[in-house]
């Protein structure tokens, strides 16, 4: 569907998009901010501490957007509600019901919970330097998954497609005008308690890291992040590996000037960031792009 609707701890919105030219443009939408206490991700615990508050917000966000008779609807889920990880295989396994096997078990040895509990998508990967065979992996544990279809059914929404916040966020870095070398880039979507991570190689993730930390720690996690970057690219020292070129920050808890900072402290030059015209959203003034990033990024999929 071209319409979506996204969660957060901090708020819900919904979006329905219409094509520009070569950018999208918000044809309608609304965010409702959450009170304390309605909402707590968690990959474990239950989500949804108020439900009745939670659909009210929902059903207000979609009635102030004129979307209130909406049926098909996308969903982005809060970044804490999931997981994802970047699993190598090292023998390739010979069969299918084996390769099932295999990534089940490695998903359930990175995720800490069996993989019967949870509901898995892979998503294979070009092989790395050693050849090895990678595929993307998100979770959400199943009664999680059923805490929020249960909203969305209450609400008569039938929900096509339902992914993480930041892997909806890290869409536009694909539709990013900006690079001319096709470089790698780098989606940083922040929550209360950190952030998270994903880089991008030929518009595939290739690094995903989740940083639990206090918001003052955030420069220094990222420093590190960086580091680790430019470290790792050393190692490969593949002439077909391109830099680091497109930074796309979603959230709050970092300036823009020290993003550029840390950038030139740790890569040695100017990494530009992205605004989201650059990724081909246009925003209106009023509209927060960390609210209406991630369903905007879910909505955007119908076009492709």
């Amino acid at each position: 569907p071209k319409i979506a609707v996204g969660l957060r701890r901090e708020s819900v919105s919904v979006v329905g998009l219409q094509k520009q030219g070569r950018s999208f443009a918000l044809r309608r939408a609304a965010t409702i901010d959450l009170p304390e206490g309605v909402l707590s991700p968690n990959f474990v615990e239950p989500n949804i501490i108020a439900h009745e508050e939670l659909t009210a917000a929902l059903r207000e966000a979609a009635s102030n957007a004129g979307l209130g008779g909406q049926k098909k609807w996308s969903a982005s889920l809060p970044i804490d509600a999931a997981r994802a990880a970047i699993l190598t295989l090292e023998v390739a396994p010979k069969t299918g019901k084996e390769l099932n096997e295999v990534l089940n078990w490695k998903a359930e040895r990175n995720f800490g919970t069996p993989a019967s509990e949870m509901r898995l998508t892979f998503q294979k990967l070009a092989p790395d330097a050693e050849k090895r065979f990678r595929y993307f992996a998100v979770a959400v544990k199943q009664d999680i998954l059923d805490e929020y279809e249960e909203l969305f059914n209450g609400l008569g929404w039938r929900i096509g497609l339902i992914l993480p916040r930041h892997v909806s966020e890290a869409n536009w870095l694909t539709r990013a005008q900006t690079s001319k070398t096709n470089g790698d880039s780098l989606l940083i979507s922040t929550q209360s308690e950190g952030f998270t991570a994903i880089l991008m190689r030929q518009n595939v993730p290739f690094v995903v890291r989740s940083v639990v930390c206090e918001p003052d720690e955030c420069e220094d996690e990222l420093f590190r992040l960086l580091l680790f970057y430019r470290d790792r690219l050393e190692a490969e020292k593949s002439a077909s590996i391109k830099l680091l070129d497109r930074f796309l920050l979603v959230g709050e808890g970092f300036e823009q000037e020290r993003l550029t900072e840390i950038a030139q402290e740790t890569l040695g030059y100017d990494l530009p960031i992205l605004a989201p015209e650059d990724v081909g959203l246009l925003l209106p003034d009023e509209m927060n792009f960390a609210d209406v990033a991630a369903p905007a990024g879910l909505a955007a999929l119908a076009w492709n």
